[in-house]
């Protein structure tokens, strides 16, 4: 039987989505972008008409200038981004698992590599070899002390 008739073509990715498509494309987005500008433009021009200021200097006022604060806007519209951008990146158990095999030759390197972490931390941290550098220089437990004798 012919393994390459199962074997399945990869799908297509998903075409690359730019952050104007959440921040400025929808409908919404446009409209909220427009009120901005129109909003701080108001209240520039509160300074000068009484209706105006009575109006900006209100509570409800202060809860729109969040609503109409830029980066409001920015963060809102671009969770559909963010969150387009993070279903990129792949999901845990999505793949092709190891064989038997390159299951052993990753266990067997990794044991290698802490094998060999481990034995440089020896020789790093152990007074009595050499390579440990100034734990080993003036230790006087060490035979190469020139005092070692003569405590002995």
């Amino acid at each position: 039987m012919n393994n390459a008739a199962h074997i399945q073509a990869p799908e297509p990715a998903s075409p690359r989505l730019k952050p104007a498509d959440w921040l400025w494309r929808p409908w919404y987005a446009k409209l909220w972008w427009v009120a901005i500008p129109v909003w701080w433009i108001g209240m520039a021009a509160s300074t000068r008409i009484a209706p105006l200021e009575a109006f900006y200097d209100s509570a409800a006022a202060g809860f729109l200038n969040l609503l109409f604060f830029p980066m409001t806007a920015f963060m809102v519209l671009g969770v559909g981004y963010v969150q387009h951008w993070l279903a990129q990146f792949p999901k845990e158990g999505d793949g092709i698992p190891l064989s038997d095999e390159a299951a052993a030759r990753a266990v067997k390197r990794m044991r290698e590599e802490n094998d060999r972490a481990m034995e440089d931390l020896r020789a790093g941290t152990d007074i009595f070899d050499p390579r440990s550098g100034p734990l080993w220089i003036g230790n006087p437990l060490s035979i190469h002390h020139p005092n070692h004798f003569l405590k002995h």
